[in-house]
């Protein structure tokens, strides 16, 4: 991979190596950005409806396009930014993210609000693997990297959870289009500082760029993502709305997949899913994040339907999470070389399982002590597994690939959100129904559709009124405390298996200063490529880097080494 950078060298000039933690700082407020846009929104949604009264469908677009759009967009950009430069894409969606917050702060109509939020989404999608990826040429010592990794993770925690919070504030005491707001002035700071700050870095650059394949996988991507979300939304699994894109976009990857397989110059070098680490991380982060979305989605419900805390009490009750992931992204660096990955990994998935089975002890009544104790566990060890499946997955790809290797890791991390309200959700709703059949005094009727969520029976409660409208609400509460034991215990048995998951990963982090040479090789090749000795065989010897031709003086560019 060869690393050139633009203005950002003058500071490296008289800052030497410190000046890769200012661009951690960087980039870390990007992801931040980022991280907040996807759940800022969600408290606002009363106020958009009361204000431009969309219809339901057009609702869930303003709540959906986002992520959706930024899912299937990330392996597109991911490796358009190994082509035409990391830096150079993640600039640009500084300035398009802008562009879209203004639109969405002002839109007056349901149509422009979904439009902006489909750009929100575009701009999502060219920063987020930029970040990874530029991390990964920054900080090519992997002790360093583990730390970086950590603070960037951590950063991503905060993030999705301060959203809620900092979204209720401005909603309360402004109007909805706020939320959009507050990403204007911090991209004005941060496109000009990115632009002087950040290296510029490219992968190999070999053979043109698979525009074809880059539509497959974007193509692919979103249909599988949206009939994921459907299926979560109640949607029948085999339904047209639920199965077609599911299929079609299953049909899609496929193809890409073998595309890629016989293309000279792939978009994604398949061969890294050969290597049993790269692909057993990217499982471990579907996992992790399953576990995690569909959790936060029921735990919300469960403080505000059954406890009756307000939307910013519950958003507070959640930050002792968020302060426990901050401390397993801190401590992070730290673990890894002291237990390795396998071990990181695998006791991270125990500790939350262990978490999400105290928490089955919740009732109706409040106990704030248990629910502290158990977020704060379930967010410690969550963070600690997601940490450690990003830093083996980023370590385990060539270097010349790190934005398509960044891209798939977020796209497993959209995918895994989406299937944990599919399938929790799921399991929920099949565990809280049936407590709702043959409520006495409540006609059928009305036991039909309390049994749709809990809001909806305290809405046909309170119509009913009376004895009968009582009943349907008690039943309603404890209906919804038993499935979402139902739930934690499902959720608690797919982290278990996360850690099985977790042995295919190396013992020990491997922190010598060849690592990335033996995964990528001379110019990105990899080491079957070369000649490269495997375990066991007898040393290869050093050849001397290739030399890269002079740079015009004043060219504002110096050739960086060969990884």
């Amino acid at each position: 991979m060869s690393v050139t950078t633009t203005a950002g060298a003058r500071l490296r000039a008289t800052g030497g190596g410190a000046n890769r933690w200012v661009v951690l700082v960087v980039l870390c407020v990007s992801l931040l950005l980022v991280a907040l846009d996807a759940t800022v929104l969600h408290v606002a949604v009363p106020a958009v409806t009361e204000d431009l009264r969309p219809s339901s469908t057009a609702l869930l677009w303003i709540v959906d396009a986002y992520p959706l759009v930024c899912a299937s967009l990330l392996i597109l950009f991911g490796t358009l930014g190994d082509r035409v430069g990391r830096r150079r894409v993640l600039l640009a969606g500084y300035g398009l993210f802008g562009v879209a917050s203004a639109v969405a702060a002002f839109a007056d109509t349901p149509a422009v609000l979904i439009a902006a939020r489909a750009l929100l989404g575009v701009g999502g999608a060219m920063i987020m693997p930029a970040t990874l990826s530029i991390l990964r040429a920054v900080f090519p010592d992997r002790r360093e990297r583990a730390t970086a990794i950590g603070i960037w993770t951590a950063v991503a925690a905060v993030g999705a959870a301060t959203g809620p919070v900092l979204g209720g504030f401005l909603v309360e005491h402004f109007w909805w289009g706020s939320v959009f707001l507050i990403n204007i002035p911090l991209m004005a700071l941060i496109l000009p500082l990115g632009r002087w700050l950040l290296p510029e870095s490219k992968g190999s650059g070999d053979g043109p760029w698979d525009v074809l394949g880059a539509l497959m996988a974007a193509a692919g991507v979103l249909g599988v993502v949206l009939g994921v979300k459907r299926a979560g939304a109640g949607g029948p699994v085999l339904g047209a709305e639920t199965a077609l894109p599911l299929l079609l976009g299953a049909a899609l990857l496929v193809a890409f997949v073998r595309r890629q397989r016989r293309r000279a110059h792939p978009l994604i070098d398949m061969r890294m899913f050969a290597r049993a680490a790269f692909t057993t991380s990217v499982g471990c982060i579907v996992l992790a994040m399953l576990a995690l979305v569909g959790l936060e989605l029921i735990a919300v419900q469960y403080l505000q339907l059954v406890l009756g805390l307000t939307p910013l009490e519950t958003g507070l009750r959640l930050l002792p999470l968020t302060f426990a992931a901050m401390a397993a992204g801190a401590t992070g660096s730290y673990t890894l070389r002291r237990v390795g990955p396998r071990r990181m990994v695998g006791w991270g998935f125990v500790l939350t399982a262990a978490a999400v089975l105290l928490l089955v002890l919740m009732g109706q009544h409040d106990r704030p002590l248990l629910l502290t104790a158990g977020f704060v566990l379930l967010g410690f060890g969550l963070q600690t597994t997601l940490f450690g499946a990003y830093e083996s997955m980023l370590s385990e790809a060539p270097a010349h690939g790190a934005g398509g290797a960044a891209a798939i890791g977020e796209t497993s991390y959209q995918l895994g959100a989406g299937m944990g309200i599919a399938l929790l959700g799921s399991v929920m709703n099949a565990a809280y129904a049936p407590g709702l059949a043959g409520v006495p005094g409540v006609p059928a009727p009305a036991g039909a559709a309390a049994a749709n969520s809990l809001g909806e029976a305290y809405q046909v409660a309170e119509r009913l009124g009376g004895p009968a409208g009582a009943a349907l609400r008690t039943a309603a509460r404890h209906s919804f405390v038993h499935g979402l034991h139902v739930t934690l215990a499902v959720s608690a048995g797919l982290l278990l298996l996360g850690a099985l998951m977790a042995l295919r990963l190396p013992r020990v982090m491997d922190c010598r200063p060849d690592a990335d040479a033996r995964l990528g090789g001379a110019d990105g090749a990899w080491p079957e490529q070369e000649g490269a000795a495997r375990p066991g065989a007898a040393p290869v010897p050093q050849v001397p880097a290739r030399r890269e031709p002079a740079e015009p003086a004043g060219s504002g560019r110096t050739a960086g080494r060969r990884a």
